[in-house]
């Protein structure tokens, strides 16, 4: 699958709750969805609250198709009472790489 539509998001965690963050997220709805070819969870070596997300999805239609989906919508507001701030966003298009965990 080629991805079209992406992005990486830097979240902060209220303190202490980095890694109910990361557990969440790396049981986000988003990773069984077919659309959904990249997703990738990391976290600031120096500071374990702040989260990074990366994802990349077949189209914007089908990331706004998901993201507007109950279930998605229900995630966000469990993860938005997790974090504290406003979280960064850029659009990014993941072209390669390699990821082994």
């Amino acid at each position: 699958m080629t991805v079209n539509h992406g992005f990486h998001a830097t979240m902060t965690a209220q303190p202490g709750r980095g890694d109910e963050v990361v557990k969440l997220l790396l049981e986000a709805p988003s990773l069984p969805h077919p659309d959904c070819v990249v997703f990738l969870v990391g976290r600031s070596a120096g500071n374990p609250d702040v989260v990074h997300v990366t994802e990349g999805w077949t189209s914007r239609e089908a990331h706004g198709a998901f993201f507007g989906s109950e279930p998605a919508q229900a995630f966000v507001a469990e993860l938005q009472a997790l974090l504290t701030g406003e979280s960064g966003y850029s659009d990014e298009v993941p072209v390669g790489g390699k990821a082994a965990f």
